[in-house]
C-alpha cells in the first residue's frame, strides 16, 4: 500500500493546471494530465516516466469525458484528487459575441466542468479516505464586469453547481472545494482567450477596461500550487477559497460595496412582502 494519491488534472497543459501537475509529482503523487494538446507536457513526461500519463482530452465532449476518466482511473487504479481547470476567455462587450462564440465557450467552462465532475464521482467515492473535486472558478464570478461578463457567467455558474454538488456527496466522503483563483499569469488572456469583433460604439469603454486592467506582471502559477496542495490534504477543507492575498481584499472590499448598495434600497425591497 502506497501513500501516494492519484490526480487527475484537467488543462494541465499550461498555467495553473501545469503548475499543480508538477507540485503534485514533486510531493511524489501520481498524476493524470489532461489537455486538449498534451505536446507541452512532453518534458515532464519524461521527467515522471512513471508517475505522469498525459492524456488528450476535449471537456466539451461529454462522452469523451467519461471515455477519458475511465483511462486515467485505470491509469493508476483510481483517482483520489481531480482538479476541475479547464477553461478558456471569451473576450468582448455581451452584445458583440455570437452565438457560436457564447456556446463553445460555455461548453468549455460550464458544460465541460460539469461532465468531468459526473464521470470522476463513482471513482472518487471509492477513493480511500473519501476523494477530492476542487473546481477551479474565479474570484470574479461574484459579480458581473465589461468585457468579460461570459467569463464571470461561466465561473459563476460553476461556483453554484459546486456548492449544490458539496452538499449532495459530502455523505459519501467526496469534499468539494470551489478555488476562486486570483489574477495569475497563465496565458488566459492571450493562448487562452477567444475575442470578439468589436463595435466602434463601445471603444471608449473598452479604453478604460484596458487602462483599469493595466499592465502590473502577475504572480506565476507555481505560486498557488502550496495552497492546492495543502487543500487536497485537509480531511475538512472549505467548500469556498479566494486563492491569492491581494484578490483575497479585493473580493471583500466588493463585497462591502455590494452590501452598501443593497442597504442603500433596502426601503424599496421591502415593499414587496415576499
Amino acid at each position: 500500500m502506497t501513500d501516494a494519491r492519484v490526480w487527475f488534472i484537467t488543462g494541465a497543459s499550461r498555467g495553473l493546471g501545469r503548475a499543480f501537475a508538477e507540485a503534485a509529482l514533486v510531493g511524489g503523487d501520481r498524476v493524470v494530465a489532461a489537455a486538449r494538446d498534451v505536446s507541452p507536457l512532453e518534458d515532464l513526461a519524461r521527467k515522471y516516466p512513471d508517475h505522469l500519463v498525459p492524456l488528450p482530452l476535449d471537456v466539451s465532449d461529454r462522452k469523451q469525458v467519461f471515455e477519458g476518466v475511465e483511462r486515467a482511473a485505470a491509469a493508476f487504479g483510481g483517482l483520489d484528487v481531480v482538479v476541475n481547470n479547464a477553461g478558456g476567455m471569451l473576450y468582448g462587450m455581451v452584445e458583440e459575441a455570437v452565438e457560436e462564440q457564447i456556446r463553445a465557450h460555455m461548453d468549455v467552462n460550464f458544460f465541460g466542468a460539469v461532465w468531468i465532475a459526473q464521470a470522476v464521482l463513482p471513482h472518487l467515492r471509492a477513493a480511500r479516505g473519501g476523494g477530492r473535486l476542487l473546481q477551479v472558478t474565479s474570484m470574479g464570478s461574484g459579480g458581473g464586469m465589461a468585457t468579460v461578463g461570459f467569463y464571470g457567467a461561466g465561473k459563476a455558474a460553476l461556483d453554484s453547481v459546486s456548492e449544490a454538488l458539496a452538499m449532495e456527496v459530502e455523505r459519501f466522503g467526496v469534499k468539494v472545494t470551489v478555488l476562486q483563483m486570483g489574477g495569475y499569469n497563465t496565458g488566459l488572456f492571450t493562448a487562452g482567450t477567444t475575442a470578439t469583433e468589436p463595435q466602434e460604439r463601445y471603444q471608449p469603454l473598452r479604453t478604460e477596461m484596458e487602462a483599469m486592467w493595466g499592465d502590473a506582471v502577475s504572480p506565476e502559477p507555481e505560486t498557488a500550487a502550496p495552497v492546492v496542495m495543502e487543500v487536497a490534504s485537509m480531511p475538512d477543507p472549505p467548500r469556498r477559497l479566494i486563492v491569492g492575498s491581494q484578490s483575497f481584499d479585493q473580493v471583500m472590499e466588493l463585497r462591502r460595496a455590494q452590501e452598501e448598495h443593497y442597504r442603500a434600497w433596502e426601503r424599496l425591497s421591502r415593499l414587496a412582502p415576499g
